[in-house]
Formats: C-alpha cells, structure tokens, sequence
C-alpha cells in the first residue's frame, strides 16, 4: 500500500506527532502533558502557516 500525501498533510503529521512527543517527554502531569502538546501543535501550525505565506510573497 502506497500512501500519497501532500507536502501539507506530512506537515500536519510531522507537527501532531512532534507534539505528542514533547507533551509526553517534557511534562509531569497528564493535564500539563496534554496541555502542552496541544500548545506545540498550535504553534507548529502558526509557524506552517506563517512560513507558507511569506514563501507564496517572497517567490510568487
């Protein structure tokens, strides 16, 4: 089986599961675990956000 995903869709992968691990390995508590991996992934998104778009005005 062969999976064909976007450039976007692994971004939003890569930030789902980059927060689950920062949210599991850097909090004592599971409320400050979910807490902040949740956190994580907003920022990962704003950050997708925030880079595409200067992309699409810096190259066109």
């Amino acid at each position: 089986m062969k999976l064909n995903l976007t450039h976007f869709e692994v971004s939003i992968l890569f930030a789902l599961v980059s927060s689950v691990i920062l949210g599991v390995v850097t909090k004592k508590t599971d409320r400050e675990r979910v807490r902040y991996g949740i956190q994580c992934f907003v920022y990962f998104l704003v950050a997708l956000f925030g880079i595409g778009w200067a992309m699409h005005f810096l190259h066109g």
